[in-house]
């Protein structure tokens, strides 16, 4: 059965993207922890990131690292997050998402898509693809 993020990735179902190549995307979650939480989803359907051929593991850590700087840059947090869950949708990815404490690393502190402003997405989104985009 085709994962969630897969369908995203082709465009069957609608996401916010901030990055995308031959094998990585990079779009926003609906269940964010803050503004501008981001996945990094290798384009290949693999559900564990254990099991991803290392050049792609590190393809997708290399895009991680980007919107991680542009989180920093855009949000002006102190840090970016980095987290590897993997429970909740069977396709590989990695949760960066601007951090200035410990409390977004944990995913009980989600905001649900109806608590989420649209608006705010979408302008963190933009930003975010504009600052990947130089």
């Amino acid at each position: 059965m085709t994962s969630v993020f897969t369908k995203i990735i082709e465009g069957e179902i609608p996401g916010r993207f901030v990055y995308r190549d031959d094998e990585v995307a990079a779009f926003l979650t609906i269940q964010p922890v803050a503004y501008g939480h981001t996945l990094v989803v290798p384009i290949k359907e693999v559900d564990k990131w254990t099991d991803l051929d290392p050049q792609l593991w590190a393809r997708c850590n290399e895009v991680a690292q980007k919107v991680g700087r542009a989180i920093i840059d855009v949000f002006g947090s102190e840090r970016a997050g980095y987290l590897i869950a993997g429970f909740e949708v069977p396709h590989a990815h990695i949760h960066v998402f601007p951090a200035n404490d410990m409390s977004g690393y944990s995913l009980s502190n989600v905001m649900s898509p109806e608590d989420t402003d649209p608006a705010k997405m979408d302008e963190a989104a933009e930003k975010l693809s504009a600052a990947l985009a130089k």
